[in-house]
Order: C-alpha cells, then structure tokens, then sequence
C-alpha cells in the first residue's frame, strides 16, 4: 500500500506542468506587448507634445519630450493662416465618397459571387482577385492618362471614381456572404421580395461587420493617400490633408510646430473611426478568417 502511494504520488509529481515555462513565456509575450504599444505611441505623443511647443522649444538642447507649458500659436497659425480647413473638408470629402461607394459596389459584387450562379463565376472571380498582385504603380500613368483624356484633373471626380471599384472588398463580401444561409434569401424570394429588397433588407443588415471591415480600410487608405493627389491635383484648393502638410515647409518657411499640430489633428478622424466601429471590425475579421 505504500509503494502504491509512492508511486501515485510520483506520477502527480511527474505530470504536474512546470510554471517555470508558462510564466517566462508570459512574461515575454507581456513584454514584447508593452515594448510594441510603446514604440507605437510615443511617436504619436511626441507629435501632439511638439504641437503645443514654439519652434525654438521644439530644436532646444538638450532634446524635450514634454513641452515646458501649452502653447497654441502652432493651432492658430494653422487655422488662420494655411488652408488647412479647405484640407481637411477635401479629404473627408473624398473619403467618405470613396468608402461609400467602393463598400456599395462590394456588397454588390461579393452578393453575386456568393449567391448567383452564372458562367465564368469562377474565373471572374479569380481575375478580380488577380487584380490584388498589381502594384498601383502600374496602374497610375493609364489611370492618369484616362483622367487627362476626359478633363477630370484637378478635380474631385478624379480622386474618387478611380478607386471605388476595390478588389479586397469584393472579396471579403463574397467570404463573408457565404456564410448566410441561403435559406433566408429563398423565404424572402418566396415572400415575393425582389433582389433588390432582398438585397437591402436581407443581405445589407446581416452583413454590418464585414462592412465595418472595409469600411476602416477604405476610409484610412483614403485618408492617407499621398500618391495619387500630388498626381492629379494641381491648385491649392484641392489639396488634402497628406498633401497640404508638406507645403509647410519649404526653403522660405519652417512651421514645424504647425507640421505637428497638422498631423496631430490629421490622425484624429481614422482614430474616430476605429474606435466607433471597432467590435464590428474585429467580429468581421474573426467571421472572415473562420470561412475557408
């Protein structure tokens, strides 16, 4: 009897988990959480510090990372004597624009994919999701030489059509679409709904995640573009936000606190954004990634 106890406690010994490995790596996966939220923010509130800093606190020595007292001069200037306003109604013009209408034509294109059958379905699809490997640069001289050739330069038209058409969200409509039953669009077509109330009613409500989904990628994409502005766009008065910002600096003129506040203010919409939509982002990448 007691070698049975002996060896029964032997074998709880031996089968017990060390906490020795399970800790260490926890600890290093929490530091390397830290590290990576550190290296994330601090430029973020280096660039909010320095906006409330005056040009020579910015370039002091030794280097502050933390400004010595608040100083709005730099959200003045900006304000009153830039065309950052202009900017920033051009840019969530455009934004908005293209993210409405690139999510209405993916939902259009995902539902088809997803719930019609038709010939080549495959292959179209496949050629939409080719479009995925070209690098944009291929595509800007033909895309600009379409914009000349119509007189569309300089113009919101060219800095929103072009880009409502977005392979990324087809696909992830189509993905996400294969998941509702098709049990419910046949009630709804038995009940003598047309595939546009279907469409609207049906489809559009269950699929609110995956248009979450893009519709932060589209909007952050569009807000960001650089690109394809300083191609197309040629007076001040079109400018965006990413491409008015630079033009404060030039050889003539060094408004680095101004810079700052510019950017400090240019992250808040995307900032907005996400953290209104952000469940459904998260829940439209998880149903995406657990659809094969």
């Amino acid at each position: 009897m007691t070698t049975e106890t002996g060896k029964e406690a032997k074998m709880t010994t031996t089968s017990r988990p060390r906490a020795d490995g399970p800790l260490l790596v926890r600890i290093l996966g929490n530091g390397w959480l830290i590290a990576a939220v550190v290296v994330t923010l601090v430029p973020f509130l280096y660039v909010l510090s320095a906006s409330l800093m005056s040009n020579d606190e910015i370039f002091s020595v030794p280097f502050r990372l933390l400004p010595s007292g608040v100083y709005l001069g730099n959200y003045a200037h900006l304000l009153q004597e830039t065309g950052f306003v202009q900017w920033f109604v051009n840019s969530a013009i455009i934004a908005l624009a293209r993210t409405v209408l690139a999510i209405a034509l993916s939902l259009a294109a995902g539902y088809a994919f997803a719930k019609f059958e038709f010939r080549f379905k495959k292959l179209l699809f496949a050629l939409v999701i080719g479009t995925l490997t070209l690098p944009i640069y291929v595509i800007l001289i033909p895309l600009f030489n379409m914009m000349s050739t119509l007189g569309w330069t300089d113009t919101y038209w060219a800095l929103v059509l072009p880009f409502t058409a977005q392979a990324i969200g087809v696909f992830l409509a189509r993905q996400y679409m294969t998941t509702i039953p098709t049990e419910l669009i046949e009630a709804a077509r038995i009940d003598g709904a047309s595939e546009w109330a279907i469409f609207r009613r049906v489809i559009v409500p269950l699929s609110q995640p995956t248009i979450a989904v893009m519709g932060i990628l589209f909007f952050t994409a569009s807000w960001n573009d650089y690109l394809w502005p300083l191609i197309t766009v040629t007076s001040s008065s079109m400018f965006t936000v990413s491409l008015g910002l630079p033009a404060l600096i030039s050889p003539y003129s060094q408004h680095y606190g101004s810079l700052m506040a510019g950017s400090f203010l240019g992250t808040l919409p995307v900032i907005v954004i996400f953290l209104i939509f952000q469940k459904r982002f998260i829940d439209g990448i998880l149903a995406g990634s657990l659809k094969g």
